[in-house]
């Protein structure tokens, strides 16, 4: 669908947006994730970096202001968004995003292109409705009505700062107005792409001096001492320096403090139970120094066969990947010294990067998501040793999944106790840490997804719970 490198100007803009155009499709259609399918077909477009950061910008942000674009298209159409053909549907947000969103594309601009790329659907038929839905948009999309924030606050929010309703309502009983309207504005913006360092083989002040040199604008994370944040969204880390020899891998700067948080020491035996794609997984192997055992289970071989691949560029032989269920897994005779169990989870902590995910999710996944939770967590500690850490960790803000999960686990299982973390986080890091000893990251208070983990450790000796097992 895209033309080269060496086009004209008008002709790369248009290559991005079509490319933009073909995954906002996919995304919708075959239930695909945004970042996966961006960074596979940016990868082969021959996109320039600057059209590349401008279709990956279309991508996120049509997703994350979807509720809101579908409400303004609402008023300037006969049809229902939703009743629409899913091209024209997904067209359309994509051309209002850059009319009210991105101030540096011209309106004319957006509408124009938006009507080209109609003609290649069902030989033009929608054209002339693109034309006329965007046009008349274009002159008064500002003057368009939302819910009344004083008589009803969920619906103003949800529809202005584009949520699905039923999760606005439930952070604000959760953090109240102001911290939830921080937050949805918070997951409308679009997250850093972050890097780890591989500690093993370099430290990271050296990659940063070497890149800057070499015209990379990157910058030291502010809590993790490993992190490389990227100033670009059109920078893809697989043609960085040192990628392919190891030095890096790129993961959330938070789901990198949950590495340091399960602390493992180098010579420990380690399982990461729920492992694939293997950030995590490849950390603790680096924090481990390459010492021990890293057994690495999931379900998806897909996912492990990435992960193991992602181990060798990284230099790193003590990862053991194991394809199976968790549930049914057969724990082995000799317990771990650490458990992590980064748990399956609604992933709403990590909207800025996961926009789609918030239209997808619903109250019963989360039901259904904290059920198997607290299964993960009663059957995997049996595999810690007396002695031992247990890990907890999501990338949701939900607290069906967080809080209630672990406190129905610590009242059934009294050999587990809440360990404090501050002193396995790197110093920066104490800070996130709250008064009942769990690490918190937001995206409104820190700049970071929002994750939620808990260290816990398992007496020396066994203590036997209400229902025989320790």
């Amino acid at each position: 669908m895209g033309r080269h490198a060496g086009q004209s100007e008008r002709g790369a803009l248009a290559d991005a947006r079509a490319l933009a155009w073909e995954i906002l499709q996919r995304v919708e259609a075959e239930g695909a994730y945004a970042d996966a399918l961006l960074g596979h077909r940016l990868h082969e477009s021959g996109l320039a970096p600057r059209d590349r950061a401008l279709a990956t910008r279309l991508v996120y942000g049509t997703l994350a202001w979807q509720g809101y674009l579908d409400h303004l298209l609402a008023a300037f159409s006969r049809r229902l968004p939703e009743t629409l053909d899913l091209p024209i549907r997904t067209l359309l947000r994509l051309a209002m995003f850059q009319i009210c969103l991105l101030t540096k594309i011209p309106p004319f601009a957006a509408v124009n292109t938006a009507v080209q790329l109609a003609k290649r659907f069902r030989s033009g038929a929608a054209a002339g409705l693109v034309n006329a839905v965007l046009r008349r948009a274009a002159s008064g999309w500002w003057d368009v009505a939302f819910p009344s924030r004083d008589t009803d606050l969920a619906g103003f929010l949800s529809t202005r700062l584009a949520h699905p309703r039923w999760l606005v309502e439930r952070w604000l009983v959760h953090y109240g107005e102001v911290e939830t309207e921080a937050l949805l504005r918070a997951n409308n913006e679009p997250a850093p792409t972050v890097l780890r360092v591989n500690s093993v083989k370099v430290d990271r002040a050296h990659v940063i001096a070497e890149w800057q040199a070499g015209g990379v604008r990157a910058a030291p994370t502010r809590y993790s001492p490993v992190g490389i944040s990227l100033d670009g969204a059109g920078t893809a880390p697989e043609t960085l320096p040192g990628h392919e020899t190891g030095w890096l891998t790129a993961q959330g700067e938070a789901s990198q403090l949950v590495g340091f948080l399960v602390g493992p020491r180098p010579g420990d035996r380690v399982l990461d139970a729920c492992a694939a794609p293997g950030g995590k997984t490849t950390h603790l192997a680096e924090l481990m120094g390459d010492r021990g055992e890293v057994v690495a289970l999931d379900i998806h071989a897909r996912g492990l066969e990435r992960l193991a691949r992602s181990a060798q560029r990284l230099g790193l032989s003590i990862v053991r990947a194991q394809v199976a269920d968790a549930m049914q897994w057969r724990i082995p005779t000799q317990a771990f010294d650490c458990v992590l169990i980064d748990a399956p989870c609604s992933g709403l902590g990590t909207l800025r990067q996961h926009p789609e995910v918030k239209w997808r999710r619903t109250p019963e996944d989360i039901r259904n998501l904290s059920t198997l939770q607290g299964q993960l967590l009663h059957r995997l500690s049996d595999a810690v040793r007396p002695g031992g850490v247990l890990v907890y960790s999501t990338c949701t803000l939900s607290r069906d999944e967080n809080e209630a999960v672990l406190t129905a686990f610590l009242r059934e299982r009294p050999a587990f106790t809440v360990d404090d973390p501050r002193p396995f986080l790197p110093e920066d890091a104490r800070e996130l840490v709250d008064g009942e000893g769990m690490l918190r990251t937001f995206p409104h208070r820190h700049g970071l997804d929002g994750f939620f983990a808990a260290r816990l450790k398992r007496a020396a000796t066994r203590a036997l719970s209400p229902s025989g097992s320790g």
